[in-house]
């Protein structure tokens, strides 16, 4: 193994980078027990074997193939569009990164068992768990957005859907799932003003004994929040910005200016609040939560039913549209005002009025069993079901359409169809912009670490 004579600054910092992977080479024959070598040098960046590692023991049988040659590869990627996400000014916001950390670190504490276990676990204390992860998932969102930008301008027009799809065998278009399209009519039962009374008077006793120093605001919220969320640590939310939240929270946690104070009782979509300020970062803030919700009385809620019960009678007799009903009496604001449809907001960031069945167990396991039962058109029973902001309604429901499980076709499945098309435009768009980068770019991979069917030729010179 031979590394050249540079001139340029640049050129002399990979010479540094090529002799470290020399020296890690020469040490590695002459010493099975190898505690970390270069495995991969991508530009000006170093490849470990712990980098391998850690990315191996982390994500284990989800890797597809041998570890060793895929990990890299997926590491030496995630560098080239990291590089050219500088040249083009191309960032995420550390808001966004805590929100991925903190649901990581939930998720790992609820698995280890609490939070010293995790730290023993991973021999590392929790700030140290903390700062790694913030880097690898900053390093991941902006790849990912790099690659995003680098395919916004694909499109794609129903005349090349169609194309595409045109000669394909039967068998090897897409299978779609049975999917519904559902009408929602909801009605909040009565809370009497005495039951708000309570969940203020509890609020207010949490909040006293914060502030005169008896119990910290994170035990109480561990105690007491309905916020399943951030309950477990401590009321706990991530950075978040103004627009984020619920409006009647944010006046008042945007209005918090010292973090020993707890604010006054603020009241969202989701119950009541006391809020207190850990910390502020630009327009973004962090604060810890407790939330109440009025519980409903069985008395009040048999009462909406029955007033539901009058209102499916009426439907049925055609003495008002399902439509009509919705529009003069039902809560729900998310469908009021779309004729009591309800809205399926993917994670993909489509917005269709079509669900899975999966996906309407998701959105609420009790509509779910309701609309697997009715006919297209049937209208359901009154029926009780906790909404998405967690709080007990009743509703009836119209299954207004029902799409039985078949293969794709162009007619029924554009939008999915036409999604396929676009992601294979944009694999081609990548592969080429992967290709130029490989030839333009100082990629060195250590003799033991090359007898490997990369997913993209290129990398081996």
């Amino acid at each position: 193994m031979t590394c050249k004579t540079y001139r340029t600054y640049e050129a002399m910092k990979r010479a540094a980078l090529c002799l470290f992977a020399m020296l890690c080479s020469l040490t590695c024959a002459a010493q099975k027990n190898v505690i970390d070598e270069v495995v991969w040098v991508v530009g000006d960046d170093a490849i470990l074997r712990s980098d391998v590692e850690r990315r191996r023991l982390e994500y284990g049988a989800q890797v597809k193939g041998n570890p060793y040659c895929v990990i890299p590869e997926q590491l030496a990627l995630q560098k080239l569009f990291l590089h050219q996400a500088v040249i083009d000014s191309i960032s995420v916001t550390d808001a966004e990164v805590n929100q991925y950390v903190e649901q990581d670190i939930n998720e790992k504490i609820l698995m280890a068992g609490s939070k010293e276990k995790l730290e023993e676990y991973m021999k590392l204390p929790m700030v140290q768990i903390r700062e790694e992860l913030f880097d690898q998932y900053k390093n991941e969102l902006t790849a990912q957005r790099m690659r995003s930008h680098l395919t916004e301008d694909v499109k794609v027009t129903p005349a090349e859907v169609r194309r595409y799809f045109k000669d394909m065998p039967e068998d090897s278009l897409p299978l779609i799932p049975t999917q519904v399209e559902v009408q929602l009519l909801v009605i909040q039962p009565h809370i009497p003003q005495s039951e708000i009374d309570r969940i203020k008077g509890l609020l207010r006793d949490y909040a006293e004994r914060v502030n005169n120093g008896s119990t910290s605001f994170s035990t109480l919220a561990r105690l007491y929040s309905e916020d399943p969320g951030s309950a477990r640590q401590g009321g706990e939310m991530p950075y978040m910005g103004k627009a984020e939240l619920d409006p009647g929270f944010a006046n008042v946690a945007f209005g918090l200016t010292d973090t020993k104070k707890v604010s006054k009782i603020a009241q969202s979509e989701f119950g009541y609040h006391i809020i207190q300020l850990i910390d502020k970062r630009g327009d973004k803030m962090k604060c810890r939560h407790i939330l109440k919700r009025p519980e409903v009385a069985q008395e009040d809620i048999d009462s909406t039913l029955t007033v539901l019960d009058s209102i499916t009678s009426d439907i049925r007799s055609e003495k008002i549209s399902f439509e009509d009903a919705v529009r003069y009496v039902s809560d729900d604001k998310d469908t009021r005002n779309n004729r009591g449809i309800l809205s399926n907001n993917k994670e993909t960031g489509e917005t269709t009025t079509r669900f899975e069945m999966s996906e309407l167990s998701a959105f609420s396991s009790e509509l779910a069993r309701v609309v697997e039962k009715l006919e297209v058109g049937e209208l359901s029973k009154p029926f009780t079901m906790i909404n998405t902001k967690g709080k007990t309604v009743c509703a009836i429901a119209r299954l207004k359409s029902r799409t039985l499980t078949h293969r794709a076709n162009v007619t029924e499945d554009f939008q999915v169809l036409k999604g396929i098309v676009e992601n294979k435009k944009g694999e081609e768009v990548i592969l080429n912009w992967i290709k130029d980068k490989q030839k333009s770019t100082y990629i060195r991979i250590n003799p033991d670490w090359r007898d490997c069917e990369f997913q993209y030729e290129g990398w081996v010179k």
